[in-house]
């Protein structure tokens, strides 16, 4: 789809970016910010419940979770894990480095920092979070992220703590472990102003260019994750939550923006059809005897535990349940994902697939007899327990009401093939209170005068340093800004005499050709590099040779360069020995010399260059060939 068409119907996207700080300590503690591999020496056991707000609510996506009926088992190491983390003492004073770090972030998006910090509770009883929420605090408001498609308007930028990380769930528990929980998290939020899938991605690069700028964010897998608010014209408001890829994001809201206008489709039709919301009726039939002498396997394993097998009629259906909505998703799909997270059932059968499964058509014809469906009618079959059964048609018939009204607002969970999946209900407004435990901070104008004095390069005057001064490409400067070996690259370039292009791109090209490779470029450590360039610089080695003796070093990292360059003979050839090789090689090939005459130097390059392999520049070879090749052929024309 073209951009324009994206704006011509009206979406709009805000962004959600969570980042995690590279502080020492946590947000409200003195635990240390390290993730642990190693078995934890403490195992607790909880289960949360919801409790009415001050206004007497119950927040929709609290009470989803508590219905769904889980323990919570929680992984404690002592070393990284106290008494808050428990939710067994009180948080301590928030954390002063993470709130300077939160503030310069802000300062660079040109946003306006509060008077006073106040921190609050926002309930969370996924059990991520032993207390049952989760303290943030708004830290600025209206800053502003440059765009050639439009300024986008960064709302608020709040500072808050990270949750714990899941390790496993199952249908009745989910295991967290409590090493991350509590460690600094900024969250940057814009307003939903974006209008291409590929200016949120631009956005989304530009903040995080931020974020790295101040060298005080933590990287890698996990450290950072984006959440997608989607809308189309009369759509409605869809979370999409923890996309990690920066190139997933586009395909993601093309997916969105899909599935909505097949959904809007989905209730024109009904409406055409004269469908009624109140001809929806929550009335489950058992239709167990049906299905007694059935050669469904599905349907004979549940029957043989006692399960029961019921029936929801969903008027002038027909049709749609296999409609596609997201590649390889319909909307009967969406009715199931809320059946197994409503009741926890293993799915839905419907009347649009069937017959399948090894459901025959004297089963299908006694089904609709059953339950008096017509032929513009579809049925909807679930086998488990009773309850779950009911349980599990309830949440159906619910979503085929939302059909009727177009796209319901709720929260999604992303697919690896950018599609997405129910995750619950939207939040509610009743899930924000305050936070009792912590003072409130005064932001002085001294302290933020202080910290503008104390900011970062902007990315794009790091952009234009790079291109300046370094003389990188656009394209290498851009990849320079936003590589994890970025300030190792700073470093190297201010203290060896090496062109910081051939230094930037063995750090960009270089180690990730390695990778592609197979070869673990993690035992390459930093020093291995600086050996290397400053080989380079004294003339030891030659340019060419770097791939070699980083190969080389992936596989044995005990070894020092200079080991390496010895055991592989990499040591720099003189001209004087260079010459003699070209000699020698243009005295092999006098045929196709005297044959091709100027148009054999690529042949003869190319045959040197295999000779001396990473043991010579190839500038200084091309220019000894030539020289060589020049001098023979003015020799061969004399005579």
């Amino acid at each position: 789809m073209k951009e324009e068409e994206y704006v011509n119907m009206g979406l709009r996207v805000g962004l959600e970016i969570h980042q995690q700080l590279n502080t020492e300590h946590k947000l409200f503690c003195k635990c240390p910010t390290i993730l642990k591999d190693e078995k934890p020496q403490i195992i607790i056991e909880r289960k949360l419940r919801p409790t009415q707000s001050e206004l007497g609510e119950i927040d929709p996506a609290a009470l989803f979770e508590y219905r769904r009926g889980r323990k919570h088992i929680y992984e404690v190491y002592e070393d990284a894990t106290c008494l808050v983390e428990l939710d067994e003492e009180p948080p301590h004073e928030l954390n002063p480095e993470a709130l300077e770090i939160a503030l310069k972030i802000a300062l660079m998006l040109k946003a306006k920092p509060v008077d006073e910090v106040h921190v609050m509770r926002k309930i969370v009883i996924d059990g991520s979070n032993t207390t049952g929420f989760q303290r943030t605090a708004i830290i600025a408001l209206d800053g502003e992220i440059e765009d050639e498609e439009g300024n986008i308007e960064v709302k608020t930028i709040c500072l808050e703590e990270e949750a714990a990380r899941k390790i496993e769930e199952k249908e009745d528990k989910v295991v967290y472990r409590l090493d991350r929980l509590g460690i600094p998290l900024i969250e940057i939020a814009t307003t939903p102003n974006i209008k291409t899938p590929s200016q949120a991605k631009r956005v989304a690069l530009k903040i995080g260019q931020i974020m790295r700028a101040t060298g005080k964010v933590k990287r890698g897998i996990g450290t950072i994750r984006q959440d997608l608010n989607i809308s189309i014209r009369d759509g409605a408001r869809v979370e999409i939550k923890g996309v990690q890829e920066l190139n997933l994001i586009p395909k993601i809201i093309e997916n969105e923006v899909q599935r909505q206008r097949e959904l809007l489709k989905i209730r024109d039709e009904l409406v055409r059809r004269g469908l009624k919301s109140e001809e929806i009726k929550n009335e489950f039939i058992d239709v167990t005897d049906i299905f007694k002498e059935t050669e469904s396997k599905i349907i004979l394993r549940k029957l043989r535990n006692g399960g029961r097998v019921y029936a929801l009629k969903l008027p002038k259906f027909k049709g749609l349940l296999g409609w596609e909505i997201q590649p390889n998703r319909r909307l009967a799909t969406e009715m199931s994902e809320r059946a197994k997270f409503w009741a926890r059932v293993g799915g839905i059968i419907h009347t649009d697939e069937l017959p399948k499964y090894g459901i025959t058509r004297k089963e299908m014809d006694e089904l609709k007899m059953k339950l008096k469906a017509n032929e513009m009618d579809a049925i909807v079959i679930v086998v488990d327990d009773e309850k779950k059964c009911i349980e599990a048609l309830k949440a159906v018939a619910d979503r085929a009401r939302e059909a009727l009204k177009g796209v319901p607002e709720e929260t999604r969970a992303i697919n690896p093939d950018g599609t997405t999946h129910y995750s619950r209900p939207m939040p509610g407004a009743a899930r924000m209170y305050p936070e009792t435990d912590v003072r409130p901070i005064v932001l002085t104008k001294e302290y933020l005068d202080k910290l503008r004095r104390e900011l970062p390069e902007h990315p794009e005057e790091t952009i234009r340093r790079y291109i300046e001064n370094y003389k990188l490409s656009r394209k290498l400067a851009e990849e320079m800004l936003n590589s994890p070996r970025r300030m190792l690259f700073e470093k190297m370039v201010n203290e060896i005499n090496v062109d910081p292009t051939l230094i930037a791109s063995t750090l960009e090209y270089t180690l990730n050709m390695l990778k592609r490779e197979g070869k673990n470029i993690e035992k390459i450590r930093d020093n291995h590099l600086k050996d290397i360039f400053k080989l380079i610089a004294k003339n030891s080695i030659s340019k060419e040779a770097v791939p070699d003796i980083l190969r080389w070093i992936a596989d044995h990292p005990e070894k020092t360069v200079n080991e390496v360059v010895k055991e592989l003979g990499l040591r720099k050839m003189t001209r004087e020995e260079i010459e003699r090789i070209v000699k020698i090689k243009i005295e092999e090939n006098m045929n196709i010399l005297k044959n091709r005459k100027e148009k054999a130097f690529g042949i003869i390059m190319g045959i040197v260059m295999r000779e001396v392999k990473g043991k010579a520049d190839g500038k200084t070879v091309n220019e000894i060939v030539r020289e060589i090749i020049k001098k023979k052929l003015k020799t061969i024309q004399e005579n």
